[in-house]
């Protein structure tokens, strides 16, 4: 593993704060109140084998505390989390490996308003790999390893409708999604593959990007998409070997890789060696001539992976350890509001909270 540069001990602020369950992720919820801030958990109690989900304040102090505000009993664990907002309120979409997906929809003070469920079965065969929701909460796009790709409408917020958009009948599987704009969205799978959507053109995957780089064969998985809302035509990606790559849809022949891979040209700018987890664009890490950066350049981003690394990576500089942690870091988030701010679970049974200078 390449060595990785350390943000000054003095400036970096960690909080753990121990949990008494096993945390399959977290996220920040999007704020609706200029005063309150609140984070949502999927959790599961090994002793009872139960899961569910939490709503936690998260107040203005130091150190940081998670107070419990609502709490969901789920039939099976959640196998992934998204958020946005829907009419100025949060919206939260939990899939399950058990294959059921829970629409909440949430009121004025994080307690929950409405929820609306799709019955195991229903969307796919076996788990739900990823969700993801529209920036405006209108649709969700699931997908799983089954080869099925679904979206799920909260039409007059009152019921769920939901349609099937493709079925590879399990040639291809699908691991990851993520939406670019209202009629477009990328999905990942095996074999680094990526392929992107456009709702206006039915019949499958309009761009495909095959992970056959320089003449190699790889047969990592994808795990994570992000898309930048201002570059919408560049898909980041994290998976397995502690790999980081940019998809560039105006030139598509080769990936530019951010991590892993093992490749010499990127071995030092590594973090990690084992499966990335998740990866998004770090908006604090803008630098101060963004808008002169040629549109080809990739922006910073953030990833965590199974080998307990948070860290950031940015093209042609060396990666910024932020924690170490001797078990995986399987989820993250970064405050919108306040991009200094980080929350991660480490899974055995702690969430650590970053504040950046």
């Amino acid at each position: 593993m390449a060595t990785s540069k350390a943000p000054p001990s003095h400036s970096l602020q960690i909080h753990r704060l121990p949990q008494s369950q096993y945390i399959d992720a977290v996220r920040f919820l999007p704020a609706f109140s200029g005063l309150d801030r609140f984070a949502v958990l999927a959790l599961f109690d090994t002793h009872s084998s139960s899961p569910s989900l939490q709503i936690h304040s998260l107040p203005k102090s130091t150190p940081p505390s998670l107070n419990l505000q609502s709490s969901l009993s789920l039939s099976s664990r959640v196998s992934s989390l998204s958020l946005s907002l829907s009419a100025h309120k949060p919206l939260i979409a939990a899939s399950t490996f058990s294959g059921s997906l829970h629409i909440l929809l949430l009121d004025f003070d994080a307690s929950v308003q409405s929820e609306f469920s799709v019955p195991e079965k229903s969307l796919h065969v076996g788990a739900i790999s990823c969700v993801d929701l529209q920036e405006s909460g209108v649709e969700c796009v699931s997908v799983g390893e089954d080869g099925r790709v679904n979206l799920v409408a909260f039409g007059d917020g009152s019921r769920l409708s939901y349609r099937r958009v493709w079925d590879s009948d399990g040639l291809v599987s699908y691991t990851a999604a993520k939406w670019a704009s209202p009629t477009e969205f990328a999905t990942g799978g095996f074999g680094f593959g990526l392929q992107w959507w456009d709702l206006r053109k039915p019949g499958g995957p309009v761009s495909q990007f095959k992970g056959n780089w320089a003449q190699r064969t790889t047969s990592g998985i994808v795990h994570s998409i992000d898309i930048h809302p201002s570059r919408k035509h560049t898909c980041l990606a994290g998976g397995s070997l502690g790999t980081v790559f940019a998809w560039d849809l105006r030139w598509q022949q080769q990936p530019i890789i951010l991590s892993g891979v093992g490749t010499s040209e990127v071995a030092t700018h590594s973090p990690c060696e084992s499966e990335v987890w998740e990866v998004k664009y770090d908006p604090y890490m803008r630098t101060s001539n963004f808008g002169n950066m040629s549109s080809s350049r990739i922006l910073p981003a953030m990833l965590c992976s199974e080998d307990g690394i948070l860290a950031v990576v940015e093209q042609g500089e060396e990666p910024i350890e932020l924690l170490a942690e001797p078990c995986a870091i399987n989820s993250f988030d970064i405050d919108r509001q306040n991009p200094s701010d980080v929350i991660c679970s480490l899974e055995w049974e702690s969430i650590a909270i970053l504040s950046r200078p």
